[in-house]
């Protein structure tokens, strides 16, 4: 598994190492001894895993606050979608600037997003599975969102964003300007 470093720094592209023959191909997508080889510490507790039915639907820009703020492992099974992170670490010397990459079940990529990052995906095919590790588990009470076409981000989704599909919750989210980060940047 190849660790890529991306423009954000504590955001990373993983790049597994696929073993391929008339079968198909096997592919090791986590361990945590690779991950401490890299320096990486996560304790893993939740996986998720989301089916996108329609072109254009998105998802985010979520987060979980602390005490229960989550670091995540993305992947796309099915499928291709563009997944996006965004610095919200107030203090940051990144904050309010993203990055993006393109998930897919051909390419195999994950993307590691620590805590302190929204994170979202808008899918380019039908039927897009993602599949993703958290590092803590789900609390609703914690649960945040900034909107996903913020004119102050100017997020290039690659898609129309008149034509997306949300949530009735990522409709509604506030704007970055309208938002107080609970994430502080640590150096």
């Amino acid at each position: 598994m190849e660790f890529v470093p991306t423009s954000l720094p504590g955001i990373m592209l993983l790049i597994p190492r696929r073993f391929e023959d008339e079968r198909g191909y096997f592919c090791e997508t986590y361990s945590s001894r690779r991950f401490e080889d890299a320096g990486l510490s996560f304790n893993f507790v939740q996986d998720n895993q989301s089916l996108s039915r329609t072109v254009g639907t998105v998802r985010g820009l979520h987060f979980q606050s602390p005490p229960h703020a989550q670091a995540k492992l993305v992947r796309c099974t099915q499928g291709r979608l563009k997944d996006v992170a965004v610095d919200i670490r107030r203090g940051s010397p990144t904050f309010g600037q993203w990055t993006s990459y393109e998930l897919s079940a051909e390419n195999g990529w994950e993307l590691l997003i620590p805590a302190g990052f929204l994170h979202g995906f808008v899918t380019l095919e039908p039927d897009t599975v993602v599949v993703y590790k958290c590092d803590d588990h789900y609390a609703p009470d914690c649960d945040g969102a900034v909107r996903f076409d913020d004119p102050d981000l100017a997020i290039d989704w690659g898609v129309d964003p008149a034509a997306v599909i949300l949530s009735q919750k990522d409709s509604r989210a506030p704007l970055m300007r309208e938002f107080v980060s609970p994430f502080a940047y640590e150096g």
